[in-house]
Formats: C-alpha cells, structure tokens, sequence
C-alpha cells in the first residue's frame, strides 16, 4: 500500500466513516542544519527577519514525521490516522526534533 492513502486528520470524526480504533501511532525525526546555513542563519539573527533555513528545516522535518507516521498506521493495518498532532523540541543550537502522533483507525 502506499502510504499516502492512509489518511491523516486532525480531527476525532471522519465524515460518513465508522471505524474501530487500532491504538496509538508515531511518527520521529531529528533534523539539523549543514554549517553553510548555519552561518547564513547567525548573520540573520543579528539584522532580524525570517531565518529560512530553519522554517526550511521544520517543515522538511514535519513532512518526514507525517510519511513516518503513516508507515506506523500502514505497519499496523489501518486506514487513517484521527487527532493527528506536532510536537517539535530543540536538542541543540542547530538540531531539531520533530514528532507525529495520532490514533490508528481501520474503518468497518
């Protein structure tokens, strides 16, 4: 299966769906900054402004955690994910650790 159709929602319900609950899914990364953004992020501390190569990282990080996720579900033999959230902390300066988690639902 492709785990791009396991589906992932923020939501408790999905419309027009009934589904037994299969427990608890996750998805982890741990994402860092190569030295050359590093620099570029550190100048641009100093004059203010977005730091791209962290919103960059993040968000990278974020789509890992979501396809890791969904592994998770897929492993487990579930269609979605409901009450699917973040949860993100820093381990250093320049490391970044991102999670996914929900609940794992097979629909009847």
């Amino acid at each position: 299966m492709d785990n791009n159709k396991i589906l992932v929602l923020t939501t408790e319900n999905i419309p027009g769906k009934e589904y037994e609950i299969i427990g608890e899914v996750f998805g982890l990364t741990t994402q860092s900054k190569n030295v050359v953004k590093n620099i570029g992020a550190g100048f641009k501390n100093i004059i203010g402004g977005e730091i791209k190569a962290y919103t960059e990282l993040l968000s990278d990080a974020r789509d890992i955690a979501i396809s890791r996720l969904r592994d998770n579900a897929e492993k487990m033999g579930a269609d979605a994910v409901v009450m699917m959230r973040f949860d993100s902390d820093s381990i250093s300066q320049d490391m970044e650790t991102v999670a996914a988690y929900g609940t794992a639902v097979k629909f009847k």
